[in-house]
């Protein structure tokens, strides 16, 4: 008994001693020049796998059992700190921003990498900047920002989407977007993702660093990564914001007296009028009498209107040290300029984390995305063309739907009652579940299982007086699709340390299968209104019309990651992709990239170096495939043809005007990349640098066939493209100190894109507007050098024209003008050069961000500068400045009753212009108030802001001053400013 008693005291006394040395250490971890809460950082018992994270008000609590124990801190921006606890039982923790921030963790395909190990050409951008401009799409927020990233806005609407663009044109007919990957899943629209969801975005621009992806990254690759959970403290946060949008800038239209003035014009030219006493003559009754009492209308005024976007979205982050949930709901509200022209977009996104045991992690990542839009046919090219004369509506109010009992329709027309309807649902799905095994030190096994679910339906009502019938019987159309696209990835990364070498090996196996459908369904005089687009079934010569398309790909890749001493590094990979879209010999490439970089900085010689803390050259080479190409390109398809003997219908068949090509295989490029990275003065200046040169062959080609061959065109691997050029990003800390800040960045992208070669050696194929030496996309003319004055009659006799024509260059002084000898590239629409300038100030509370964009060197060719009506029939813009005797311009040719803009004499040379322009993208002013303040209340931090959006653009050329050149030459849906109010918030 005596034993067992001294065994149980001895037990208890052990107990008691383990117990005793068991405490609890609380704290608080704080920025070390501000004074700020840190929210998430992470606090980890050193040596263990034991921790916890900071709340919202940068407080933690941790059990520990040795006091000898160490805590390590460390978040995101700033140095790692570690900090041992000794008789410490409340701690309070300053964190130092890393100022070189070269351990920074960057996304890459396929794993993670330091910033500082980086061999290949990526622009990492954080969650945070991309949500200081409110926008409905992320990479808006980004214009400018990333180096060789071009993005553009096309139009206005509500529910429009953005250009992307990297590092140039490779192909013609192909695509040339970049792979979007959102959580390891490829995605097809950035637009449905809520800025504040994202917790960084990375780009991919060369050859290296896209080969992991092989042909499906052949155009660039742009990875997001959205928000995790955390541990500890559950942090809710509220990001809203409410905005009012303007026509930015839309070109005007003549008013009644110009108009008047114009028509006049016109019939003077042909001796038809002399004076005012002459207007009888040349307008009809009803004209004449507008005229005569004043009634004008503005259709511009009447149909544009302000609009508004607002945008709600609540997030949690929470969980413990081995569940961790992220979990958000957002709602996206934008009214167009015009009626009828809105978006709602609901979305709600979780991401799960769970730890099972110590090797075993799995985990989901899914949004769903529900779009309601309602689109019309933009009534702007009607209300600009229309004649101005008369009243929109009658002295009851109604709409006059033919004014002056004229033949268009009155372009308010859409606006009426059941008149014309179009609403479009949209649903998309983004799924991603992984399990990653962790068997051993270093090695990392991991499955992932991805899906993108598309559901989309489009009903269109359009009555007999609606602009899209103009008179004909009413017209309903409805269409559905699906499409889903699974991905299944395996993949092994092992990382192993011996001595001063250290390896990283990635082994990948992918499948991808894509799948879409559709019906398209439409039918004529729809027996109510009020059945809109349904029940086509009441409706008259109806056709209905399906489609399929499927197409796979295949994959397996690796990659070695190598670095000695951590200043010499490489990265090779190897991919080699099968496709269902090329022949049957030519559906596996091998795609191969290599990259070394020199981290300088890290020689003894630079050492302790008071001018340089950072520098890195790198060099990159590797070729890249693409086969963006429609599924079926290889093969020639039937389509059923109207037939008949004599007056007997019968069924026929012919070949659809595409022909297959059962030769076709990967187009593809070979990309080399010489980047430097630099910090200088302890990284208060930080730049990167980099050139390169991307030589595209194999090109799939849309090539056009003799009509005699009975098809149009077939798609090849011909010709070639080459797009070389140069990068540059630099940061600088100007000011940076406790209570004020300032940094400014500045970018700048020039790229030279020429086609090297088109089929069979021709040096140009003018029906397509291709050159050799040119860019993808030239414009091809007559060069207008002016228009024919008094005084050079008996020149402009001899090209067998008279003053007051277009004048162009006779370029090889022959004595005439021809198609052949006579026209030349006119320009392109690519820029010579974008860049971007940001400057952010901090002062106490307060920031302020201001951001602008240049775009420079692009020829536009728009389509206002063309709307000019030389016969006075239809209206016109106001910057048309066209000659007289009276005003001898060289802008615009004399009015002519007679002869119309398009049987004008070389008046396909007027409306180039230099779209060269400089835009303040952004301003946002905000304040955060402090923690004192918000101590006694459930709210942890709280920044209002104001912004505003594309308030201010300079055009070089005078004749844009009235049109937003960014958009290219379209006239339909203007573009917008906005300018909003917002709040962030967190509990």
């Amino acid at each position: 008994m005596s034993k067992i008693y001294l065994s149980l005291g001895i037990f208890m006394l052990i107990a008691y001693i383990a117990s005793a040395q068991e405490k609890t250490i609380n704290g608080q971890v704080i920025d070390s020049k501000t004074g700020a809460t840190l929210v998430g950082v992470s606090v980890l018992i050193k040596g263990s796998s034991k921790g916890t994270s900071t709340d919202t008000s940068g407080k933690f609590s941790i059990l520990v059992s040795n006091p000898t124990s160490i805590l390590v801190f460390n978040y995101l921006g700033y140095q790692v700190k570690e900090v041992p606890i000794g008789n410490q039982q409340l701690l309070t923790i300053k964190l130092d921003e890393d100022q070189n921030l070269l351990d920074e963790v960057v996304v890459v395909g396929y794993g993670t990498v330091k910033k500082r190990d980086l061999t290949g050409s990526v622009v990492s951008v954080k969650g945070e900047d991309i949500a200081k401009v409110p926008t409905a799409n992320p990479l808006e927020s980004i214009q400018g920002k990333v180096p060789g990233v071009d993005i553009t806005r096309s139009n206005g609407s509500a529910s429009s989407g953005v250009n992307i663009n990297i590092r140039g044109t490779r192909s013609i007919s192909a695509g040339n977007g970049p792979l979007i990957i959102v959580d390891g899943v490829q995605y097809s629209s950035l637009q449905d993702i809520n800025a504040n969801d994202i917790a960084s975005l990375e780009v991919l621009k060369d050859a290296s660093s896209t080969a992991i992806y092989g042909s499906r990254g052949a155009n660039g690759v742009i990875l997001v990564t959205t928000k995790k959970g955390i541990s500890g403290q559950a942090v809710i946060s509220l990001n809203s914001y409410y905005g009012v949008s303007s026509v930015a800038r839309y070109p005007s239209i003549l008013d009644g007296q110009q108009f008047v003035e114009l028509r006049r014009q016109a019939y003077r030219t042909t001796g038809n009028w002399a004076s005012p006493a002459d207007d009888i003559k040349i307008f009809n009754s009803a004209e004449y009498s507008a005229v005569q009492n004043n009634q004008f209308t503005n259709y511009q005024d009447l149909l544009l209107h302000d609009g508004n976007q607002q945008n709600y979205q609540l997030g949690v982050r929470a969980g413990t040290e081995k569940t961790k949930v992220y979990f958000s709901l957002d709602y996206l509200d934008e009214k167009g300029l015009l009626k009828q022209d809105r978006s709602n977009r609901y979305s709600a996104r979780l991401n799960l984390d769970q730890n099972l045991g110590k090797y075993f992690t799995t985990g989901m990542q899914a949004q769903f995305t529900h779009y309601e839009v309602s689109n019309r046919r933009d009534p702007l090219n009607q209300a600009n063309k229309i004649s101005p004369l008369g009243n929109a509506f009658d002295e009851q109010g109604s709409l006059i739907i033919y004014p002056l009992a004229g033949t268009s329709v009155n372009p308010l027309a859409d606006e009426q009652p059941n008149v014309y309807t179009s609403k479009s649902i949209i649903n998309r799905t983004l799924l991603s579940a992984y399990m990653e095994l962790k068997p051993l030190k270093g090695l990392t096994i991991r499955s992932n299982l991805g899906a993108t679910l598309n559901g989309e339906r489009t009903g269109t009502y359009a009555d007999r007086y609606s602009i899209e019938r103009n008179g004909s019987v009413p017209k309903a159309t409805y269409s559905a699709s699906t499409g889903n696209l699974i991905n299944i990835e395996n993949f092994i990364t092992y990382n192993r340390e011996i001595k001063d070498h250290s390896f990283t090996l990635t082994a990948i196996n992918s499948l991808l299968f894509n799948r879409s459908d559709n019906i398209a369904a439409s039918g004529e005089n729809q027996l109510l209104k009020s059945q809109l687009f349904y029940a086509l079934g009441n409706t008259q010569n109806q056709a209905v019309t399906t489609g399929y398309n499927m197409n796979n790909l295949i994959s397996y890749a690796g990659r070695i990651n190598y670095a000695y001493r951590g200043k010499y590094l490489l990265t090779a990979t190897g991919r080699t992709d099968g496709s269902s879209k090329l022949a049957d010999a030519n559906k596996w490439a091998f795609f191969p990239s290599a990259a070394v970089a020199w981290r300088v900085s890290d020689e003894v010689f630079l050492k302790g170096n008071s001018i340089i803390s950072d520098l890195k050259l790198k060099y990159s080479y590797g070729i890249a495939g693409s086969d963006n190409i429609s599924s079926y390109s290889t093969q020639s398809s039937l389509s059923r043809i109207a037939f008949g003997y004599d007056e007997t219908a019968v069924p026929a068949f012919a070949l659809s005007p595409k022909i297959g090509n059962i030769d076709l295989t990967w187009e593809k490029t070979k990309t080399s990349d010489f980047g430097i990275e630099m910090g200088l003065f302890k990284n208060r200046i930080s730049a990167t640098f980099d050139y390169y040169d991307s030589n595209t062959y194999d090109l799939l080609l849309n090539r056009s066939l003799p009509p005699s061959d009975g098809v149009t065109t077939v798609t090849q691997n011909i010709a070639k493209t080459r797009n070389k050029g140069i990068e540059v990003f630099i940061s600088s800390k100007n000011i940076d100190n406790k209570k004020f800040n300032w940094t400014t960045n500045l970018t700048f992208s020039r790229n030279v894109e020429k086609i090297v070669e088109l089929a069979g050696g021709a040096q140009a194929d003018v029906l397509n507007s291709w050159f050799v030496g040119s860019p993808v996309q030239a414009y091809y003319d007559y060069q207008k050098i002016g228009i024919w004055q008094f005084g050079e009659e008996t020149e402009a006799a001899k090209y067998g024209q008279k003053p007051g024509d277009i004048r162009v260059a006779d370029l090889n002084n022959d004595g005439k003008i021809d198609a052949t000898n006579d026209r030349m590239i006119i320009g392109t629409n690519r820029p010579k050069w974008t860049g971007g300038l940001e400057n952010t100030f901090t002062y106490k509370s307060w920031d302020l961000n201001i951001y602008l964009f240049a775009r420079i060197g692009q020829t536009i060719y728009p389509d206002f500068l063309r709307r000019y009506d030389t016969q006075g029939v239809g209206n016109s813009t106001t910057v048309i400045n066209y000659w007289t005797p009276e005003n001898p311009s060289n802008d615009y040719p004399r009015p002519n009753k007679n002869v119309s803009l398009a049987s004008t004499l070389y008046s396909s040379s007027l409306g180039y212009v230099d779209g060269s322009y400089i835009r303040l993208r952004n301003i946002t002013l905000g304040y955060k108030f402090s923690n004192d303040f918000l101590k006694n209340s459930f709210v942890k931090s709280l920044r209002l802001y104001a912004t505003a959006r594309n308030p201010f653009t300079y055009t070089k050329s005078k004749l844009l001053d009235e049109y937003d050149p960014e958009r290219g030459g379209s006239e339909n849906a203007p573009m917008t400013k906005l300018y909003t109010f917002g709040l962030n918030a967190t509990f």
